[in-house]
């Protein structure tokens, strides 16, 4: 597997550490709806919460969730749609991004709830 695969599964194993550590109720993980796929499905609180995992091993480019898209939300958002309206859940829906920085000297988590109202 490429490098850059580990690195992503690397992040997305520490995404759901810091989650769990915060109270989240991992629903699923890799999430597959046609062409998206939801990186993480919570639950907290009264949220169903979509959360995408940006990792990079530097912001040299610019910040991990600067890497979120248009069309990659407007494809999270369908997914979760079809993820809500087929199991029947009723709950408030919110879409987070967690960006990570992971390399041999550092390891740096960022939560952004509501993330596409900051961006």
């Amino acid at each position: 597997m490429a490098d850059h695969n580990e690195l992503g599964k690397l992040g997305e194993q520490l995404a759901v550490d810091l989650l769990i550590g915060k109270g989240y109720e991992i629903i699923t993980r890799n999430y597959v709806f046609q062409k998206a796929e939801i990186d993480i499905i919570a639950k907290h609180k009264d949220f169903m919460i979509c959360v995408e995992v940006k990792t990079r091993n530097s912001d040299f480019f610019g910040d991990p969730q600067e890497f979120v898209t248009p069309k990659k939300i407007k494809l999270m958002v369908k997914a979760m749609d079809e993820f809500i309206t087929s199991n029947n859940i009723d709950l408030e829906t919110r879409f987070d991004i967690i960006a990570v920085l992971k390399n041999k000297t550092t390891e740096h988590l960022t939560h952004y709830e509501d993330a596409f109202y900051h961006f």
